[in-house]
């Protein structure tokens, strides 16, 4: 796979899978931004990139806010003047029980995990169609199809509604050659799980219920990612591939 060249705009790429494939794909040649709120992060990983003789851009902005995402747009158009690919990977987790989970923490979580994706595919989108084409992915969750998980019912909804609407564009953006898919990965070895982890007995439980006996890895995640952006999955659309070691029962 080749992507010499070709601009890639990965949201939420300070850490965990959103780096993983903003690295891969600048191990390919590829032009990157980085997406991220949080510049620490967001401004590590890309010196690591361009201290590996990548290239990498860091462009902050708010994912849930449609005027900060067209500037960050307007920016690259200037730098790069195209997005060859973009990956909707920006996300926030809120822990709490739907009894007692804060509204505002559901209305956050749905705005950048749902909200944040529609305008970064509307407004990447619509240079997609002007210039002939280009590959969107969701990143999504097993949670969000079938699996869920406790105490987090606005991740899950949010996500959920991600896989609707990755069908959708699918539809609608197949006439401007645009490709939309989504990859749902299971409980990954990231920051996000940190949480998850001081409960090791629940832990535990959903390891021995992977087939592999296992965490994922974000780069295991970024190889799926890859590929799906690559020609050799040209007539792929409208999908949502599980990467999860098996079958996660919660």
């Amino acid at each position: 796979m080749s992507f010499k060249d070709q601009v890639v705009l990965v949201t939420g790429a300070g850490r965990g899978i959103g780096k993983a494939i903003a690295q891969r794909f600048a191990a390919q040649e590829a032009k990157v931004i980085i997406n991220d709120i949080n510049p620490d992060t967001a401004e590590a990983t890309t010196q690591e990139i361009n201290q590996a003789g990548g290239q990498a851009l860091y462009l902050n902005a708010d994912v849930a806010n449609k005027m900060a995402v067209q500037t960050m747009h307007y920016a690259i158009l200037e730098k790069w003047a195209r997005v060859d690919v973009l990956i909707n990977n920006a996300a926030i987790e809120p822990v709490g029980s739907i009894l007692t989970l804060d509204e505002w923490a559901w209305d956050r979580a749905l705005n950048v995990n749902l909200k944040g994706a529609f305008l970064c595919t509307q407004t990447v989108g619509r240079g997609m169609k002007e210039q002939g084409g280009g590959v969107i992915i969701n990143i999504g969750t097993t949670a969000g199809r079938a699996a869920g998980l406790p105490e987090r019912a606005a991740y899950v909804a949010s996500k959920a509604g991600l896989l609707g609407f990755t069908r959708e564009c699918a539809r609608e953006f197949a006439a401007y050659n645009i490709r939309v898919n989504a990859v749902c990965p299971g409980i990954i070895a990231t920051d996000m799980i940190a949480s998850l982890r001081q409960n090791e007995t629940q832990m535990q439980k959903w390891i021995d219920a992977i087939p592999q006996g296992r965490l994922g890895e974000p780069d295991e995640v970024a190889g799926l990612v890859l590929f799906l952006c690559s020609t050799e999955s040209r007539y792929i659309t409208g999908q949502a591939f599980n990467v999860d070691g098996g079958k996660v029962m919660c």
